[in-house]
């Protein structure tokens, strides 16, 4: 089983000439919406490649409209929501810009996203075959506290170090590290996590190694056009490449690869076979516009022909 615990967003996204910079304003013909958070999107690329019925979404949304579209696109999508409560705060709300390029610029409001809790999920859920999939758009400690009760039960995770606090701290990733069978993260994320814990590095390659050494678990870098890279506690670096496309528009390209992943771990497939998967998920993924509008289907996929 899948259990995605994170956050659930509805996305305002405008197609801009650039993504303006402080003080600047730039004019957009209209706006558009869609679903989003990175919890929702990386539970709905699971479950468009793992099948209905195998993803189960926990979080939280509000007492409102876009609360209500959240949880009937998840199900639509072929996700359980049972474990998605309703919560006083306002849905979260994500306010995107797209430029020509493709490149976007993303501010997120969190909402009812912060009062998601690890009570929420029912110690049921959690056995030795429980794929727990975090990010870090809900309270660190409550994915902490979910991450914890899952190795209790032998279970793996999976955790996006996605996107990285501002007030990261050593304490905190040393606590995530001991936690996580599978660290996701990208170039950036990758360096600055491993400066986190004093292990400057001068690219992602090297940052991974370290990080997967000091938390004994796979490290795996998504690097767009490059491809991704996993790096093992043994020193091991698997390399995959990425399917080379013009992007329209990379937003959740990242949260693609991640439920991909999810997916094909799931069934217990080699790493190389679910990196793969992932890139090519991904690739596709950027050739639409939305952040779950264009994720694949299974049937969609050459790497699981």
């Amino acid at each position: 089983m899948i259990l995605v615990f994170g956050s659930l967003n509805i996305d305002l996204v405008a197609q801009v000439p650039v993504i303006p910079g402080p003080g600047r304003t730039v004019l957009a013909p209209s706006y558009g919406m869609d679903f989003g958070g990175k919890g929702a999107n990386q539970a709905v690329a699971a479950a468009r490649i793992g099948g209905a019925g195998r993803v189960r979404m926990a979080g939280r949304v509000g007492h409102d409209g876009f609360g209500n579209d959240a949880i009937e696109n998840l199900a639509a999508n072929g996700v359980d929501t049972g474990l998605v409560i309703r919560s006083d705060e306002p849905t979260g709300c994500a306010f995107i810009t797209v430029d020509r390029a493709g490149e976007n610029a993303i501010t997120v409001a969190s909402g009812a996203n912060m009062a998601a809790s690890a009570s929420d999920l029912p110690a049921g859920f959690f056995a030795a075959d429980t794929l727990l999939v975090l990010q870090m758009e809900v309270a660190f400690a409550q994915s902490l506290a979910a991450a914890r009760r899952t190795k209790s039960a032998s279970g793996t995770v999976l955790w996006n170090l996605a996107p990285v606090p501002e007030q990261v701290t050593a304490p905190m990733i040393t606590e995530l590290l001991a936690v996580t069978d599978y660290l996701l993260v990208n170039e950036h994320e990758a360096r600055d996590s491993a400066a986190a814990i004093g292990l400057a590095s001068s690219d992602y390659e090297t940052a991974a190694g370290h990080l997967a050494k000091a938390g004994d678990l796979t490290c795996i870098v998504t690097a767009g056009a490059q491809g991704a890279l996993a790096a093992t506690a043994d020193g091991t670096c698997l390399r995959v490449p990425a399917p080379h496309i013009t992007p329209v528009d990379t937003t959740g390209a990242g949260d693609t690869f991640a439920g991909a992943l999810a997916a094909v771990l799931s069934e217990t497939m080699p790493l190389e076979a679910a990196m793969r998967v992932g890139c090519e998920a991904a690739a596709q993924k950027c050739l639409k516009r939305g952040a779950q509008a264009g994720m694949p289907q299974r049937s969609a996929l050459s790497s699981l022909a």
